[in-house]
């Protein structure tokens, strides 16, 4: 999922990474020290984590955090 400001889109792949490892959302959540809630709101692109969460996601996923969070940028140079 994404989201986007006025010059770049967020997208991840959180839920690709959390399914692939049958992970429920409940479980990343405690294991990351967050709340169900937010991972929701993270695998819907409604949110952009903090780097510490993301760094958290990443370790439970066992992924770079470069692999679940990319930046694009849309502004023309």
């Amino acid at each position: 999922m994404f989201i986007r400001d006025k010059h770049n889109t967020v997208e991840n792949t959180v839920r690709e990474a959390r399914t692939s490892l049958n992970l429920t959302q409940e479980e990343l959540a405690v294991q990351a020290d967050a709340t169900r809630q937010t991972i929701i709101s993270i695998e819907k692109g409604n949110y952009v984590p903090s780097v510490l969460l993301a760094l958290k996601i990443s370790a439970v996923l066992g992924r770079r955090v470069d692999d679940l969070f990319k930046i694009e940028n849309h502004e023309k140079i």
